[in-house]
């Protein structure tokens, strides 16, 4: 384009942010909360277990103190979407980001099955594959483990990088996954990645994959992406303790009250028992037997989280169309399309993103923090934005990224002029 064109359009796309500013809006694309409609899915929860009804499967009253490990007939139900053997799956407390911490802490201070003693006595290194969670990134700066980005595909990390650092360099004793429908990209991990990560040699005999495996059930489409099961390539490789699982149904029924999961090998799970019977006698087993009641089984699982993707389903949508009316073909953006999960991934000029967060802000539409998909808030090129469709009405979700693209125009020709 001519000088002249660019001056034209960010002049264009200045007065649109004016008025688009005008409307003095306040809109929130933060955090990818489910909806209140998502969250009605699950009221019935709300009447059970119901009166007299307040044992396990085996009679076992759950009232009462006891059942460290959770009811069996909850891990069974999620046994399939999170792809470990039900009797190497603890159903727990109600957040999986909980339970990672209290796996990380017992790490730190203990060691882990069969490793070289305790990880705080050493310098740790944890591999972050970038665009990334920002809440693994806080859990492991808050214990000033080291971290080292690695850049992201559409197949998972970048393997050539992941295999290379893992094999030189004893420090490294962890890396976070998010596996299927990955944030924020969207992206599910290929076949050979999640071979390869189970099976490279490690620096570190005791190199541990945490794997949290948040979106295994959140498809939008009935096209669903499959993982390989990391356990068994583990296993199969001859490194059967490498692999941590976390899940929770944090998504699936209501937020602040779900139930969240551990899963690993025989040996992972007896060594964190082990320490988890020194915090708490049992987690909430009612909550757990509500939810058994509940979903009944795998199909019924299935079945609600398609009531799920009908309400989600047409906000990525209007996302989708949304951005490629505004910003496809300015070479201002790329965004990804996922076929699960909870958000989009929003990629705009090197050094715009905190400038887009920042003219957002000023608009009233609220972002996720430049950056955020970093270690230590960092985003070296300054580019990614994190985009979390779900919890707005589909209206005020349209006119927030109607703003959205407006700023990313406004600040794309800015960088230009």
């Amino acid at each position: 384009m001519t000088s002249q064109n660019v001056v034209d359009l960010h002049a264009k796309a200045r007065q649109d942010y004016e008025a688009f500013k005008a409307r003095g809006l306040k809109l929130d694309l933060t955090r990818g909360k489910p909806a209140p409609a998502q969250l009605d899915l699950s009221n019935e929860l709300l009447t059970l277990p119901g009166e007299g009804l307040y044992k396990s499967a085996d009679g076992t009253d759950l009232r009462n103190y006891g059942g460290l490990t959770g009811i069996p007939e909850m891990a069974e139900i999620f046994a399939e979407g999170l792809q470990v053997p039900a009797a190497q799956l603890l159903p727990l407390g109600n957040a999986s980001l909980a339970v990672m911490h209290d796996t990380l802490v017992y790490a730190l201070f203990n060691g882990v099955a069969g490793g070289e003693g305790r990880w705080i006595d050493q310098d740790i290194t944890f591999l972050c594959p970038v665009p990334g969670y920002d809440r693994h990134f806080a859990l492991t700066e808050r214990y000033g483990i080291k971290m080292v980005t690695v850049p992201m595909t559409d197949e998972g990390p970048d393997m050539d990088v992941v295999e290379e650092l893992v094999a030189g360099d004893a420090s490294i004793k962890g890396i976070w996954c998010v596996p299927k429908y990955s944030n924020p990209t969207g992206a599910s991990y290929g076949d050979e990645t999640v071979r390869r990560l189970a099976a490279m040699p490690t620096a570190a005999a005791d190199f541990r994959i945490f794997w949290d495996n948040a979106y295994a059930v959140h498809h939008l489409t009935d096209e669903h992406d499959e993982i390989l099961d990391v356990l068994a390539a583990a296993a199969e490789a001859g490194n059967p303790d490498r692999v941590f699982v976390f899940g929770s149904t944090s998504k699936v029924t209501f937020a602040g009250s779900g139930v969240a999961f551990f899963g690993s090998s025989a040996a992972n799970v007896k060594w964190f028992t082990g320490f988890l019977g020194k915090g708490t006698i049992g987690p909430d087993k009612i909550n757990q037997l509500r939810h058994v009641q509940f979903l009944k089984d795998s199909k019924g699982l299935a079945e609600h989280m398609r009531k799920h993707a009908e309400i989600v389903k047409p906000k990525f949508d209007a996302v989708e169309r949304i951005l490629s009316e505004r910003l496809g073909g300015t070479g201002l953006a790329t965004w990804t399309q996922p076929k699960g999960g909870y958000f989009v991934s929003l990629d705009v000029p090197e050094g715009t993103a905190q400038r887009v967060v920042e003219l957002a802000k000023e608009a009233g539409v609220a972002l996720t923090p430049a950056g955020a998909t970093h270690p230590y808030g960092d985003d070296p090129a300054d580019r990614t934005i994190r985009i979390a469709p779900t919890f707005p009405v589909l209206s005020e979700l349209e006119v927030a990224i109607e703003g959205l693209a407006t700023c990313v125009l406004v600040a794309g020709y800015e960088k230009q002029l």
